[in-house]
């Protein structure tokens, strides 16, 4: 799943570690979810998405796959 947590987090300008400690997670933590290697559970996905003020559909990107 494609996030657009490290361009929100860098537009507000706070480093992982600080963003980190605002939501309570660990710098690598942060680290996976930016880089795709961690789907953040539901609670910290909502977390995130009340820390930048949208959406979680407009931060965590799913590509649905199949035709429609």
């Amino acid at each position: 799943m494609e996030n657009r947590v490290e361009q929100l987090r860098r537009e507000m300008g706070l480093s992982q570690g600080e963003f980190a400690k605002r939501i309570r997670v660990s710098r690598q933590t942060v680290s996976s979810i930016e880089n795709g290697r961690y789907n953040p559970s539901l609670e910290l996905a909502f977390t995130i998405s009340d820390f930048f003020g949208k959406p979680i559909e407009e931060i965590f990107l799913h590509e649905r796959s199949g035709s429609t």
